[in-house]
């Protein structure tokens, strides 16, 4: 899968994506991630790719025609399946998103910043607008970084064990139960006796009853869903 994030602020996303499953990711061929510095389209050559706001207002907003030469330049290679804008007003991100968006091919995610991007760009060019949350971040980057994980992270043969992804919190509606590992007993603090028995379709029914409790608990929205 192809992820071409265009950003103003290109460093931003180095770390994210040069370190454990994502690198690794990568290292297969099961993931391409390219990073595209919006300045490079910019209008002028003081790098100009945002302006005041027609009728004013406080803030500057995203020039349209960098974006467009940066989409143009993009769809020229190849066709694109979405093309995503990260903004604190768009969808909340959740896992059936990303399990959506992990069956596509090649996706564009276009970080907002400043006041966001001129209108027609939303109108025009972006197929898919998301929100990690209801706060507002500097930018767009780590919401497009934490997008990209999230789809990533489940890409047939990303992890060692595919099962894993299948079990996560949200997979089935849930939040995940509890975990354990080695030593048995630490300080008196003792793992659950079901767990250490060997006896599976025990312990997946005590995996899923504490999955419900935890999630009564935590997200009880879930189960209203």
């Amino acid at each position: 899968m192809r992820f071409d994030i265009i950003t103003c602020q290109p460093d931003l996303l180095e770390s994210p994506f040069s370190h454990s499953i994502l690198k690794r990711a990568q290292q297969k061929g099961l993931a391409e991630i390219h990073i595209h510095d919006l300045r490079q389209y910019a209008v002028n050559k003081h790098g100009q790719i945002d302006d005041y706001a027609f009728g004013g207002g406080a803030g500057m907003v995203m020039m349209i025609e960098p974006i467009d030469k940066c989409i143009s330049e993009l769809q020229a290679d190849r066709k694109y399946d979405a093309i995503i804008y990260m903004t604190p007003d768009g969808q909340t991100l959740n896992q059936g998103i990303v399990n959506q968006f992990s069956l596509l091919e090649n996706v564009i995610i276009l970080c907002g910043h400043y006041k966001g991007v001129d209108e027609r760009v939303r109108q025009h060019y972006v197929t898919h607008e998301i929100s990690i949350g209801d706060y507002v971040l500097s930018g767009g980057e780590l919401g497009a970084a934490v997008l990209t994980d999230a789809i990533i992270r489940i890409l047939p043969g990303v992890l060692n064990d595919e099962t894993s992804a299948l079990t996560d919190s949200f997979q089935d509606g849930l939040l995940a139960p509890p975990v354990f590992t080695r030593p048995a007993e630490y300080k008196g603090m003792k793992v659950p006796d079901i767990l250490m028995s060997g006896d599976t379709p025990k312990i997946e029914q005590w995996r899923f009853e504490q999955a419900v409790e935890r999630t009564k608990q935590r997200r009880p929205d879930l189960l209203n869903e």
